[in-house]
């Protein structure tokens, strides 16, 4: 079965900026032209970074389809669009798909905990509701489930099921999936910590946090592996581990938005439970930022 291959390379979790209780979309378009212009190679929206689960449906849907009208096609868009009730994730997947998203971001419904069954099915009824491809995305640090290999097993000959965003943070776990499924599904390293680790094992790119600031350093670290440059990916990899760090030093998104506020984007705001990065914290960021030559 040959499938559509989404993205090689570096996708960026795009965050959402607001400005006071409204998505700020003129800041939304600065903030794709800058992803764009840094070589990326897919844009996500509306996904963990994107502060999804504070997003109404409506606005979730407007976010979707204005990143599409404003990309045009120069990179795929690939919408966040799971949800922990199968049912209203079919309902944004099919809408996402006709707001212009090229692929589909879902992750492991949260909170309720399906059984493997429950993954499959769910994941199934997702699959076969849209004619573009499907990315899960097993994040067990948020919804508490780890995708066992048995569900992959029977999702991997889906023909819309086409990619796994693997950031489970166990790089063993994610070799064993690579060496049963790496032929029938593309995996992408979740974790920016663990971007030229999962490289090395046959990942097909990364979906990134980091690359909302540096947009260019994360494609060039993909690209110069898939060159055969591994040297310099590994370099650029250990150049940003410090600033990775602080980048996950509060949950994300807090730290980026935070981090693109201070390069001169509007993205300070967010939206509660999440809220402003603590002062100690953010001068650890700021002295990263400024030791990588970003201020």
């Amino acid at each position: 079965m040959v499938k559509k291959h989404i993205f090689r390379g570096a996708a960026t979790a795009l965050v959402t900026p607001f400005r006071g209780s409204e998505v700020n979309y003129s800041e939304l378009e600065r903030l794709i032209e800058y992803q764009i212009s840094g070589g990326v190679s897919a844009i996500a929206v509306c996904a963990t970074t994107g502060e999804a689960p504070t997003l109404e449906d409506g606005e979730h849907q407007r976010v979707i389809a204005f990143a599409a009208e404003k990309i045009n096609g120069r990179v795929p868009l690939i919408a966040g669009t799971g949800s922990n009730n199968t049912a209203h994730a079919v309902m944004m997947s099919k809408e996402a798909q006709r707001n212009g998203a090229d692929a589909l971001l879902c992750v492991t419904p949260y909170y309720n905990r399906a059984t493997c069954e429950g993954l499959v099915r769910n994941y199934t009824e997702i699959a076969d509701a849209v004619d573009v491809p499907v990315i899960l995305y097993n994040v067990p640090g948020r919804t508490t489930v780890n995708v066992a290999p048995e569900v992959y097993a029977r999702l991997a000959d889906h023909p819309n099921i086409c990619g796994v965003k693997e950031a489970s943070g166990d790089i063993a776990y994610l070799a064993g999936l690579v060496s049963e499924f790496g032929d029938r599904l593309d995996f992408y390293s979740g974790n920016d910590d663990m971007t030229v680790p999962a490289l090395s094992l046959g990942a097909a790119g990364v979906i990134s946090v980091l690359s909302n600031i540096v947009p260019g350093e994360v494609e060039k670290m993909c690209s110069d592996w898939f060159a055969g440059a591994h040297g310099e990916a590994r370099d650029l990899q250990l150049k940003y581990m410090p600033l990775i760090r602080a980048l996950f030093s509060e949950v994300n998104p807090i730290p980026v938005k935070t981090a693109l506020a201070e390069m001169g984007f509007d993205t300070s705001e967010l939206r509660l439970p999440l809220c402003p990065m603590s002062p100690e914290k953010k001068r650890v960021l700021i002295a990263e930022m400024e030791r990588a030559g970003l201020l």
